[in-house]
């Protein structure tokens, strides 16, 4: 069952004309999102403004439990 399963993807892709062309661009697209996006527009927040571990952790816990100033 596997194995043809795994036959029928195999020969679908290989035939592929247009879709290789598809594949490609969305292959593209996703190493520009998640690599060089990644880079720029998310940096490490917490890598850069704290030094060791336990610092990292308190920041963390103290904005994931002091109460919300936005209650409308």
């Amino acid at each position: 069952m596997f194995k043809n399963a795994f036959y029928l993807y195999y020969d679908g892709f290989r035939s592929m004309v247009v879709g290789r062309t598809l594949w490609k661009i969305i292959l593209i697209k996703l190493f520009i999102m998640f690599a060089i996006l990644k880079v720029f527009f998310f940096p490490n927040f917490l890598a850069t403004n704290f030094d060791t571990d336990a610092e990292r952790a308190d920041h963390v816990l103290k904005n994931l439990t002091q109460p919300s100033s936005n209650n409308h």
